[in-house]
């Protein structure tokens, strides 16, 4: 992974989140590395991601699985040098345990991502693939686990 791929898609990330989806602003996941393979997203736990019983509220671990299931469509359109219109079709959560410390969001899905861009800009049509997000928290236990379908259709 280059260092200036990694600045470019934090970059894209901070501009998604101020300009597009206020959301991800307001609960600040970090990128922390990417590349063709895998993705990794941090989130703090803080006053804006607590709950009330002090462990992370499950939006805010939704808005991080979102950003870590979906940022690999545009590293692709990046490096495939073509416009890409995403979203989420689905999503699936479990969670295992409370998370009560800083969050770590992996997503190795990457390859899976890239298959389907291809076969969307070859037949032109939107392609539906299923992404999983592993969350861990700062002892690394297993906290949650969500099952996303995305949907690209690239330009």
């Amino acid at each position: 992974m280059s260092d200036q791929l990694l600045k470019t898609m934090k970059r894209r990330l901070w501009l998604m989140g101020w300009v597009k989806i206020p959301l991800i602003a307001y609960t600040q996941p970090r990128l922390v590395s990417i590349n063709d393979e895998q993705v990794e997203v941090s989130l703090k736990l803080r006053r804006r991601t607590r709950n009330h019983l002090k462990s992370m509220y499950f939006g805010a671990l939704a808005i991080a699985a979102d950003v870590c299931g979906g940022i690999h469509a545009f590293y692709y359109a990046e490096k495939l040098n073509c416009q890409v219109s995403f979203a989420f079709k689905s999503m699936h959560a479990e969670f295992m345990q409370r998370a009560e410390s800083d969050c770590l969001f992996t997503c190795k899905d990457g390859l899976k991502v890239k298959a389907a861009m291809q076969e969307s800009l070859q037949s032109g049509e939107r392609i539906n693939e299923k992404v999983c997000v592993q969350v861990s928290n700062s002892n690394h236990e297993p906290v949650a686990a969500f099952e996303m379908e995305i949907s690209v259709k690239c330009k």
